[in-house]
């Protein structure tokens, strides 16, 4: 059975709520500190007790519970900077602003990834419906899942948690160590 997004946002909506419990806007990510030149510590050797500590409550929750944060409550769904999204665990490069689109879900969604080696697709069964996963492939982080009712060319959207990731905005994609796509958005 095909669903569209749009009759999947009231379950989605309680499914969030349910699966996070006292999460709200004050959850909202904060950004994990970067020294000049050189990308984010690397956090995907830390044990989970050790991410726990390191992370937000709800990107705790998103990125090592598979868990998912409330529609249009979250940090990037309204985002149009341009710049990359990267694994808020690893630093790995997930996702640009140039393949961002406004799915109406309120998530953010993106018809392709960066780079298709850093994700990993896998067959999600959870709560009664077959999905497809998306995880970092370094951290193993869960990120969110991928559909098949994107816009053109892929026809794809990766519905991600912006708790999954942090934002680099281009003009600092060099000082952050992301410098090889600066040109992206020349």
């Amino acid at each position: 059975m095909n669903f569209s997004a749009r009759a999947l946002l009231p379950f989605a909506a309680a499914l969030a709520i349910v699966v996070a419990p006292g999460c709200d806007a004050s959850d909202k990510q904060k950004p994990v500190a970067a020294s000049p030149t050189t990308r984010p510590k690397d956090m995907s050797n830390l044990s989970k007790d050790e991410l726990k500590k390191k992370l937000t409550p709800i990107q705790y929750h998103v990125t090592c519970e598979n868990g998912t944060e409330r529609p249009f409550q979250n940090e990037y769904n309204d985002n149009k900077a341009p710049g990359i999204y990267v694994d808020i665990i690893s630093g790995e490069p997930l996702f640009a602003s140039i393949h961002k689109f406004d799915s109406g879900t309120g998530w953010p969604s993106f018809w392709q990834p960066l780079r298709k080696d850093t994700i990993v697709e896998k067959s999600d069964t959870a709560h009664g419906m077959v999905r497809t996963e998306v995880r970092s492939k370094k951290a193993d982080a869960h990120l969110g899942h991928v559909f098949n009712d994107g816009p053109k060319p892929t026809g794809l959207r990766y519905c991600m948690n912006s708790a999954s990731m942090r934002f680099i905005p281009a003009e600092k994609l060099a000082e952050e160590g992301y410098g090889e796509f600066a040109e992206l958005f020349k």
